[in-house]
């Protein structure tokens, strides 16, 4: 199925790297024209040379409120229009360690991220896609927000936060044209998966009946579909890239 983009815009999350940088390609191959938000500069310049099609950059600190509000309103004044909004910032935090040893810092840094940004860019782009009747909101959460990976509290808790967030935005505006979804992938192969212990791989990679991670380029993908013109008829709902992992 060919899946058309003609004339939109769309906002990405954490485009510097991983999985937000692979759904910028994915989208901009497809003619979305697009903002790519970070704080890494130079990442956000690769990512934007790697592009086909017109893109702008955004150098912000997702937690921070004032910024992305501002930031957010330069993309529309420089497009003149939000159409997808997809948030991909995210961070794991300290992991293989027992919930009584997670440092109140840690656990704040990790929602503040997760959690709250995804808040603040869809607070403030929401409004946006409202005047035109149509947008689509996509959340990256992860099977760890369903489950709960062991050792991961920081991380399972911002992830389940944001599924429920999730339920709630798409029932809120399930009659105005804009839907707001999550995807909630298992293992990805990315830089942030890279760097967690090998033993905190293995436990969640065995959960898996694909017996495999997923890749960038099927999680794009996917990410692509739910928001597209196509995907309509779905809204507070969370798709699963799970390899089998996830059955319900």
């Amino acid at each position: 199925m060919k899946i058309e983009f003609k004339d939109q815009v769309g906002i990405i999350t954490g485009a510097a790297s991983g999985l937000g940088q692979a759904i910028a390609l994915n989208l901009s191959k497809k003619g979305v024209k697009l903002a790519l938000f970070d704080r890494d500069t130079n990442g956000l310049q690769k990512t934007r040379n790697l592009l086909a099609g017109e893109s702008e950059i955004y150098v912000l600190d997702i937690t921070n409120e004032a910024e992305v509000a501002d930031s957010i309103n330069k993309v529309n004044d420089h497009f003149g229009r939000i159409d997808i909004l997809v948030n991909c910032a995210g961070i794991v935090g300290k992991t293989n360690i027992l919930s009584h040893e997670v440092e109140a810092d840690n656990m704040q840094l990790v929602l503040n991220v997760n959690l709250m940004g995804s808040f603040y860019t869809s607070k403030y782009a929401i409004p946006k896609m409202l005047k035109n009747n149509y947008g689509r909101v996509l959340h990256i959460a992860s099977i760890s927000g369903k489950e709960g990976n062991a050792g991961m509290l920081a991380y399972s808790t911002s992830k389940a936060a944001v599924i429920g967030m999730t339920k709630v935005q798409g029932k809120e505006y399930a009659e105005t044209g804009v839907t707001i979804n999550a995807l909630a992938p298992a293992v990805i192969r990315t830089a942030m998966v890279e760097a967690l212990p090998d033993e905190q791989v293995k436990y969640m990679t065995d959960k898996i009946p694909m017996k495999r991670c997923g890749t960038l380029e099927e999680a794009a993908s996917t990410a692509a579909f739910i928001v597209s013109p196509e995907a309509s008829f779905s809204t507070a709902f969370t798709f699963d890239l799970s390899g089998g992992r996830a059955t319900y």
